[in-house]
């Protein structure tokens, strides 16, 4: 590992907390030290206060901050020495801990400060630098870890056995730190955790960090177990029914709609495919902070979201003493490994799928390397146990309860890069949907630049085409709970004895046939949809009160609507609603050029400005105005309700 300072960098970072914020953003750099919010950085330094009194306080990383891209507002000033009085209380409840450290926090508005600050508080060092580097994880989870280490580093770190985070470990720390440290000592390794480094100044502590990792990481070259890989494995044709079974499943077990990912990269697949893969994968995190459970999956169709027996068994020993504490129990894995769909990751969010995917791609480094050197050997079940019902994370998942209406569901919407369809996308954006879209327009790609949205240019009349979008949605996101069928065109006005066969036919092509091919994709998924498969369809104010030459669009919708119905009868037995919204005139979309307008309004023997408000509101439809009803006949309003047909169209003669 190379150190990555600059000179020239250091001195664009200026202010007090100037080289803090920079060597943070050098550790959060290399993902083999920290991930996702992982890691954790500190600095002791000297201030007035309002009464003109000197204090040292200390500035350590604010919870919901990453070190790759901290700012000096991501750092929580707290009173040192308060803190470290805490050190030496007899016991402190983790949830008292952080009560008194957010109540001696000096700046209002401040983060929440780490759960390790009094660790951080209690050496003493000016600069502390904490990561979970994946060189002294794979050494310290091998037999005779602790060991390996002392053998690594002699006196230059203090050896810590693994206690959880929080008050217990910031305690036995200030009493065997002092203790055990030389004249040598720059840094501090915790068994199963990660490593600490420390010095005088932000350089000294950075490249301390960087001098104790390449020294694990020479230990395991020396012993061929650091550039490993799992055996190669060629990728097998993709089911997007076996992973959106996966899903549904591991969805029922946690009690509501995970979102999943599907990644058959060789690394993922050959690890999936170890000979040793059931007892590797159940060992345990490679650290705290990297908890994931996981279930080797051998095939599909059985018992998918069981944890491994060891695993199982400590659970149930002890969900009876979980339920004393009132915490919220999961039993649901969020990573499951399968020999034909290589890694699949599940989250509340897409965001969480990009993080659980990259923290087991290095948990599997460390597993192999750990291997390489003899066996992995990870935490105990009890500290499993104890993390992920540990007062603090159970207060997350509390908050985690109060999520968007369509978190952990999937909404694909055709059409979808303008007018309707893209204000559905917003929508159900909104309402916390991961959104698939499609449209044949190459700008759907990147229409939206979020995980929590894939665009996917296709033509929707090709139903191989479709097949494969919906592959590369369910790879992605791993189903689909709602679909609203958007994409149409309209023709320009005729009327019947000058339609020609080509007119006629493209209207019924993709007004009827496109959404003919994208129901029958979805249906396996939207059957497998955790809460429920629902349908919208776009339909038109032309299906109860048709126009003069509209007769290629009215036709065709009225197709589409009777389509619709008849799937509410047929579908209703796989728990799948499909309801329809019949705008007119909304103005704010691609179907409506200077030229339909004009020959609409002549059809009707108005002006252009009397057709735009020909409603009995005299107001305007929006594309918004029918997205939201959209993305509301998804939700639970609508739960009890299939095959109904609602207008948008602020009051039509004809209709009413």
């Amino acid at each position: 590992m190379k150190s990555l300072w600059s000179d020239a960098e250091a001195a664009k970072f200026d202010g007090q907390l100037g080289p803090r914020v920079y060597t943070s953003r050098l550790l959060g750099r290399d993902k083999s030290l920290v991930l996702h919010g992982g890691g954790n950085t500190s600095v002791k330094m000297l201030e007035k206060n309002l009464f003109g009194e000197q204090e040292v306080v200390l500035y350590v990383k604010g919870s919901g901050w990453d070190l790759e891209t901290i700012e000096p507002a991501g750092f929580a000033p707290v009173q040192l020495d308060y803190v470290r009085r805490l050190a030496a209380l007899p016991a402190l409840s983790d949830p008292q801990m952080v009560n008194e450290l957010a109540t001696h926090t000096l700046r209002a508005g401040a983060p929440a400060p780490s759960v390790e600050t009094i660790l951080h508080a209690i050496l003493p060092h000016r600069y502390v630098d904490h990561t979970h580097a994946d060189a002294v994880l794979s050494v310290s989870n091998s037999p005779d870890g602790d060991r390996r280490i002392g053998d690594i580093y002699g006196d230059k770190v203090v050896v810590i056995p693994y206690i959880m985070a929080g008050f217990d470990l910031a305690a036995y720390c200030a009493r065997e730190f002092p203790r055990r440290k030389t004249a040598n000592t720059v840094g501090m390794v915790l068994l199963s955790h990660g490593v600490f480094s420390f010095g005088a100044g932000a350089r000294e502590s950075y490249e301390r960090m960087i001098e104790l990792v390449t020294m694990a990481e020479r230990y395991l070259a020396a012993r061929k177990a650091w550039h490993l890989a799992p055996p190669a494995a060629a990728p097998t044709v993709f089911r997007r029914e076996d992973a959106a079974k996966l899903r549904s499943e591991v969805s029922r077990a946690a009690g509501f709609p995970l979102l999943c990912r599907c990644n058959d990269a060789p690394n993922f697949l050959g690890f999936a495919r170890h000979p040793d893969i059931a007892r590797i994968s159940q060992g345990g995190p490679a650290t705290p902070d990297h908890v994931i459970r996981t279930k080797p999956l051998p095939m599909l169709g059985r018992d998918v979201v069981a944890f491994g027996s060891a695993y199982r068994e400590y659970f149930e020993r002890n969900a009876a003493n979980a339920r004393e504490k009132k915490t919220m129990l999961d039993p649901a894995p969020r990573v499951a490994l399968d020999a034909d769909l290589g890694l699949v990751a599940f989250g509340r969010s897409a965001r969480d799928l990009g993080i659980v995917q990259d923290l087991y791609e290095h948990t599997i480094e460390v597993i192999l390397r750990a291997e390489a050197l003899g066996e992995w050997q990870a935490l105990e079940d009890r500290h499993t146990f104890d993390i992920e019902y540990w007062d603090l994370e159970q207060a997350k998942l509390k908050k985690a309860g109060n999520a968007p209406v369509f978190a952990g569901e999937v909404a694909v919407v055709s059409g979808a890069a303008s007018g309707i369809g893209k204000a559905c996308t917003e929508a159900l954006l909104r309402r916390g949907a991961a959104v698939v879209g499609l449209d044949r327009n190459p700008a759907i790609a990147s229409l939206w630049r979020r995980p929590d949205y894939l665009g996917l240019a296709c033509d929707l009349t090709d139903a191989g085409a479709v097949s494969a979008a919906m592959d590369a949605a369910v790879k992605h996101f791993g189903g689909t709970d709602m679909l609203i069928l958007n994409a149409g065109i309209f023709p320009a006005s005729q009327p019947i004895q000058a339609i020609g066969a080509e007119m006629w036919t493209g209207a019924m092509s993709v007004n009827v046939g496109a959404n003919l091919i994208l129901l029958q994709a979805c249906h396996a998924l939207l059957k497998l949809a955790p809460g429920g498969g629902r349908v919208v369809v776009i339909g038109s104010k032309n299906v109860p009160a048709p126009g003069p030459g509209a007769g290629a669009y009215s036709a065709s919708k009225a197709a589409l609507n009777q389509l619709a119905r008849v799937a509410a009868m047929e579908w209703g037995k796989d728990g799948i609603r499909i309801n329809s919204i019949h705008p007119n005139q909304v103005f704010d979309t691609g179907l409506w050029t200077e030229e339909v307008l004009s020959s609409r309004a002549k059809a009707y023997g108005m002006s252009v400005e009397q057709y735009r408000t020909n409603n009995l509101l005299r107001t305007a439809v929006s594309s918004r105005d029918v997205a939201e009803l959209a993305a509301e006949m998804c939700g639970p309003l609508f739960a009890k309700t299939t095959a109904a047909q609602v207008p948008v169209d602020g009051g039509n003669e004809r209709v009413v």
